[in-house]
């Protein structure tokens, strides 16, 4: 738990899916069952996805696991939720994904100091060719640290 800020769930496959650009720390409009859930640890980034309309930016597909202490006043587990940005954040994103090919990603969901945070990102989606490139990459660079950690 660095600098107040304690990870609930990351999207692992978004860096090997998607060539990162720009990052982005959105804040979540929670109900309070949905911040009990997370606290617990019950979500998943996997397969959600950002959709920007003419209200602001929303998180669509999101799972957060129904609190089991929540009775009548549990959530609903794959709502939309509202994001949190700056106008100008809105902007940047929108023109982001304008461009062909960017999408935004999710990156993280976590706590920063007692507040739900999504870390989001614009990336461009990675063809077989460049994943077989990170691949090839990040096997080199383990081999020299073995050799360096050896010598």
């Amino acid at each position: 738990m660095a600098d107040g800020i304690q990870i609930i769930t990351k999207n692992r496959r978004a860096t090997f899916d998607f060539e990162i650009t720009d990052r982005f720390e959105a804040g979540l409009v929670l109900t309070g069952s949905e911040v009990k859930a997370l606290r617990k640890g019950t979500a998943n980034v996997q397969e959600a996805f950002v959709k920007i309309g003419k209200a602001g930016a929303d998180l669509v597909n999101c799972y957060i696991a129904p609190y089991e202490m929540g009775g009548y006043a549990n959530h609903e587990p794959r709502r939309m939720r509202r994001l949190l940005l700056h106008g100008s954040e809105i902007e940047k994103l929108k023109k982001g994904t304008e461009q062909k090919g960017m999408t935004i990603v999710p990156i993280k969901l976590y706590f920063k100091d007692g507040r739900a945070k999504l870390e989001l990102a614009l990336g461009k989606g990675k063809k077989t060719v460049d994943k077989r490139h990170s691949i090839a990459e990040r096997e080199s660079k383990r081999r020299m640290d073995r050799a360096l950690k050896s010598y």
